[in-house]
């Protein structure tokens, strides 16, 4: 059998609105803010489930869970980067590591990220020291500085795992 790797990058943006809690990698943070979306709007695991599924070629988040499906209303984003990782192994590919940077100009992430980062290690069943999660503000400057909006980005690394 041949080796191969193969990577994948993920992005994801949400309009914030009044109201908390919010849904950031699987977990509720405490916050006077929410992200707004079909789904329940968590921008980190919307961003690693397209990287997932880009590293092994099977499409995006929107191609597997449309938001005109009434199925994904509300739908928790956990249980959809699940069925799609689980397809990326059905493919024969294997998680070696995610890298993800989420912007947000509150609340600040910095006593989150290790709870982040294991939620996202028992979603996809891996080591939580193969999942990356680091934080930037928008300083004032753009929608995520001005506190309008919350965005994430995330590359994967797959190992082909079968023929």
């Amino acid at each position: 059998m041949t080796t191969g790797y193969r990577i994948g990058i993920g992005h994801d943006t949400h309009r914030l609105a009044e109201g908390g809690p919010l849904r950031l990698g699987g977990l509720d943070i405490e916050h006077d803010r929410h992200a707004v979306g079909h789904s329940d709007a968590d921008v980190l695991l919307h961003a690693i489930t397209d990287a997932v599924l880009g590293a092994a070629a099977l499409g995006d988040i929107g191609e597997l869970f449309p938001d005109t499906d009434e199925a994904n209303h509300g739908r928790d984003s956990a249980e959809m980067l699940q069925l799609a990782y689980g397809k990326v192994v059905e493919a024969g590919y294997s998680l070696v590591n995610l890298d993800c940077i989420v912007f947000v100009q509150q609340p600040k992430l910095s006593s989150h990220k290790t709870a982040i980062r294991q939620r996202i290690a028992a979603i996809l069943k891996i080591d939580p020291a193969a999942v990356g999660v680091k934080a930037k503000t928008g300083e004032g400057v753009d929608s995520v500085g001005r506190e309008e909006a919350i965005m994430a980005q995330c590359v994967a690394l797959l190992i082909q795992t079968k023929e």
